[in-house]
């Protein structure tokens, strides 16, 4: 049976068990609740939000998502249209929500496309970094088990942060984004939107690689959610960001880059939504563990997939992105 059937039988196992069992982890003991916080350095500051999930208790370690929005939105709308804080009621784990400041980008997008934030220790991917550390130093938290998604402009940093922070993150997903440095300006960002990236994948995948800031840089899985109909942001950057992270993992792997992780699945299949869209999920494999996996969803716009709050950017009629990206990501370690 191929990675992919396995991948959507375990969306809907996590599904009914969290259907079976919200009621009984809700009463095992306190109740999910928001926490805040602010961390800064040098490169400014940022706010974030932390959802603490139900029955959290400090001497077991959980696990961290840190989720990244999209343009004019911030921490709570992207927490209700994605329903992680649901999702980690049920299976345990710290939500972490970052927000952009109108002061250094008016409609709230981070700032993907500037060199300063694309690099280790540098603009806001070494704020996002510092906001984890301090998560990990005020939480309860299993290192090995620190994830990374985002949308839109968020799923573009979670890109440069998968790619910069390998020592870090143990796996991510990329929604609606792009590649690691699909773009290096503020014009070349608007036609990446509109037509892709003007890079080479291939050559920023090595560029990723180098970034790492692990001393022999880890293979990194990553999952990417695209739609074809997606007006906003060009369905080739998911393509590009595929290709991009596969060729990170072929030099990963063994410091060569030889091939020995391909631009080619391992396995394809085909899926329905009842009474919704069609998608497709690639799934590209390197000895026995799944590198990559595409979800491809047909007719979506720049959405979250499968979301049923009718807020803007959600399509209810795709897969639950949600239950997808934590299935993927949820045995994950570093």
């Amino acid at each position: 049976m191929n990675s992919g059937i396995n991948s959507i039988k375990a969306a809907a196992l996590v599904l009914c068990t969290w259907l079976a069992t919200a009621a009984s982890a809700f009463a095992a003991g306190p109740a999910g609740h928001w926490d805040v916080g602010l961390f800064g350095n040098i490169f400014g500051a940022r706010e974030y939000q932390v959802w603490v999930p139900a029955g959290y208790d400090a001497t077991q370690p959980l696990p961290v998502l840190l989720v990244l929005h999209g343009c004019v939105t911030g921490p709570n709308l992207m927490g209700e249209a994605s329903g992680f804080n649901d999702v980690a009621d049920t299976e345990g784990f710290l939500v972490v929500y970052p927000r952009q400041n109108v002061t250094a980008n008016p409609a709230r997008c981070w700032n993907w496309q500037l060199p300063i934030n694309q690099a280790r220790g540098s603009g806001e991917a070494s704020i996002l970094a510092g906001i984890v550390d301090q998560v990990k130093g005020s939480y309860s938290v299993d290192p090995r088990r620190v994830y990374v998604t985002g949308i839109s402009a968020g799923g573009a940093m979670t890109s440069i942060m998968l790619a910069c922070y390998s020592d870090v993150f143990a796996a991510g997903a990329i929604h609606s984004g792009g590649m690691y440095k699909g773009a290096t300006t503020v014009s070349g960002s608007a036609y990446a939107l509109l037509a892709g990236s003007i890079y080479s994948p291939d050559s920023n995948g090595r560029l990723a690689w180098q970034c790492s800031g692990s001393p022999t840089p880890r293979p990194i899985p990553v999952l990417v959610f695209h739609g074809t109909a997606d007006s906003t942001v060009n369905p080739v950057n998911g393509q590009q960001a595929v290709r991009q992270f596969l060729q990170t993992n072929d030099l990963a792997d063994d410091g060569l880059d030889n091939d020995s992780v391909k631009y080619v699945p391992t396995s394809t299949y085909n899926g329905q939504v009842p009474g919704g869209r069609a998608y497709r999920v690639d799934t590209y494999t390197y000895g026995g563990r799944t590198l990559a996996q595409h979800y491809v969803v047909q007719g979506m716009g720049h959405a979250w997939s499968g979301s049923q709050t009718g807020l803007p950017f959600t399509d209810p009629n795709g897969p639950d992105a949600t239950l997808i990206t934590w299935v993927f990501l949820k045995d994950q370690l570093r």
